[in-house]
């Protein structure tokens, strides 16, 4: 059994969202398979934003940001769930990005600065991403810039692998029958921990 984190980033998340539906499948499919989960919403969470290179490197480090990094790092398996917007990744999941990335945590040894070994080295992730455009056009025409920008720019900087993806495209008005199809899609790779 694994232990895996759930980082669900919308910005609205508890709304009614597409996404909330996809975190609530997954969370019930892994824990029906018997994994240990914890659901991280961004949203709930209070942390201010980072304006400084100092502040990063050597200011106090929030409560629940705290609490996040001990969730991230016990964690086999970490899934992060948002929204494209605007090609790329909210910026609240951003701002919580560069609260939990800080040298002191992510790094074995801060000290040898990023030539150090990264502490979050093996734990796999999945990006579960909905859109509003066809999935297949972020992939070909877009060739998914915000996506891989974020797998290689932040989860790849800081160690995590393997990445894999899951994009959801044509997110509005989406017909109950592919809604429940997605639903059982993310049960199940709850269930398998992937």
């Amino acid at each position: 059994m694994a232990t895996i984190t759930l980082i669900h980033g919308h910005p609205d998340a508890g709304n009614g969202h597409l996404l909330d539906l996809l975190a609530d499948a997954y969370l019930d499919g892994a824990l029906s398979a018997g994994h240990s989960v914890e659901m991280l919403r961004l949203n709930a969470l209070d942390f201010p934003l980072i304006r400084s290179k100092k502040e990063w490197e050597e200011g106090s480090v929030p409560p629940d940001i705290q609490a996040a990094q001990g969730a991230i790092l016990t964690a086999d398996h970490l899934v992060f769930l948002f929204p494209l917007w605007l090609g790329d990744v909210p910026a609240l999941m951003k701002a919580f990005l560069e609260q939990v990335a800080r040298p002191s945590f992510l790094l074995t040894d801060p000290e040898k600065g990023f030539a150090s070994a990264r502490r979050l080295a093996g734990c796999s992730t999945r990006s579960i991403v909905t859109m509003g455009m066809p999935a297949l056009l972020y992939r070909l025409y877009f060739l998914s810039h915000g996506v891989r920008s974020f797998k290689r720019n932040v989860l790849g900087f800081a160690g995590l692998g393997p990445n894999s993806d899951t994009l959801i495209g044509m997110v509005e008005n989406m017909p109950a029958e592919r809604r429940d199809r997605l639903i059982k899609r993310m049960e199940a790779l709850g269930k398998a921990g992937a």
